[in-house]
């Protein structure tokens, strides 16, 4: 099922591509855009079958991401996050679950997981308040996952939680307005003393153990990998997609060109821009090669009933970044080489090099801090983090 939603999203990419400009230059992604995906099937990829999900490897959605993200970046980045959800609201109790998805399964939900928001015992679970940046395609959704810190009798954290919100509950402040990524629409949502059932909620520290109240309703294998693979590797897949795309259309713009400096001559045979070609192309296969690798041995061992181990999902999590840095080089040296056509708002390429870096600067892409994890772990350091 995963590979005919695959071919379902190539489907789209010439419109996608058209809508590209659009998109970008009216800050959010077109409604028909959206409906578009959610016939496609990939919002419900990763959605358990009992909600009418598809339950799909991994390794596909990933790959139906990328395809939508070298036609558009901002369209594959709410394909993925948009997309990765369903995921993690199969990792919450049952009976939210079907507070979700009983009406509707095509319901979505976004996300902002920054634990901002302040989370106070109340009878039958807890008063949230909060206020979380970047909650990309919320407008779209009629729930969001947020992050909250629950708080003591001495005001102080005492737990971490991400905390399911009706869209009744909360509102949104248009605050979008940046260089890349830009129909994402990925505004503010505020929350003032809502009310959420204890059944909502679900502790970091039980999902990163593997051990979540959803597991006991959806036993599949896909709901017993770590949230720092899959949602990380959400993270990454649009910014690899981005990078592809420039390079079809690097190939498509310069191949044809003839330069007017350095000697004059056509672009293509220039020795040093056909060694750029092959090292954004290497950049860019290994990061799909290792990414997908790593999803694939976790799905095995979720698979065969075995324990995950540490030095896997440290292999993941580094793998991952460093799929990021990739792309984003890639596309660096195809944006240069391109010559000061590239400037040019509204290309594909200069496009592209936007889209990659503002994808770059979110906290699942923090190469170094996610390096020096994976350095601790080689030496045989403990790890503790929750994106591990």
């Amino acid at each position: 099922m995963g590979n005919t939603v695959v071919e379902a999203v190539r489907g789209l990419v010439p419109a996608l591509a058209d809508r590209a400009q659009e998109t970008d230059t009216a800050g959010r992604v077109p409604d028909k855009t959206v409906r578009e995906l959610i016939d496609s099937g990939v919002f419900r990829m990763l959605q358990p079958r009992r909600h009418g999900g598809l339950e799909a490897d991994p390794v596909d959605f990933y790959a139906a991401v990328r395809v939508v993200s070298a036609a558009c970046c901002s369209t594959g980045w709410l394909a993925s996050v948009l997309g990765v959800h369903p995921w993690h609201l199969a990792l919450f109790s049952g009976q939210a679950q079907d507070e979700v998805w009983r009406s509707d399964p095509d319901t979505l939900l976004s996300s902002a997981y920054a634990p901002v928001g302040r989370l106070t015992p109340a009878d039958g679970g807890y008063q949230l308040t909060g206020h979380w940046s970047f909650s990309s395609g919320c407008e779209y959704a009629r729930w969001a996952l947020l992050g909250a810190l629950v708080v003591g009798d001495q005001g102080r954290p005492v737990d971490f939680m991400t905390v399911l919100v009706p869209r009744t509950d909360y509102r949104i402040e248009q605050v979008w307005d940046v260089v890349g990524l830009r129909g994402t629409a990925s505004n503010d949502i505020v929350v003032d003393k809502a009310f959420v059932p204890a059944h909502r909620v679900i502790r970091n520290y039980e999902q990163a153990q593997l051990s979540g109240p959803g597991q006991q309703v959806n036993p599949g294998p896909l709901y017993r990998i770590p949230f720092a693979a899959v949602f990380t590797t959400a993270v990454t897949a649009p910014v690899l997609g981005a990078a592809a795309g420039g390079y079809e259309s690097y190939l498509s713009v310069m191949n044809e060109r003839v330069r007017l400096s350095l000697g004059g001559g056509r672009f293509a045979e220039d020795p040093y821009a056909q060694v750029a070609i092959a090292r954004a192309a290497s950049d860019v296969d290994a990061a799909i090669l290792q990414t997908d690798r790593n999803i694939a041995e976790l799905l095995a061992h979720a698979s065969d009933g075995r324990d995950i181990p540490m030095e896997l999902r440290l292999r993941t999590r580094r793998d991952q970044v460093r799929g990021t840095e990739r792309a984003v080089a890639a596309i660096d040296l195809l944006f240069k080489t391109a010559g000061g056509n590239s400037l040019r708002r509204g290309n594909p390429i200069e496009r592209a090099w936007r889209d990659a870096h503002a994808g770059s600067v979110h906290v699942a892409n923090d190469t170094e801090r996610t390096l020096a994890m994976y350095g601790r772990g080689a030496f045989g350091l403990t790890v503790e983090d929750n994106l591990v």
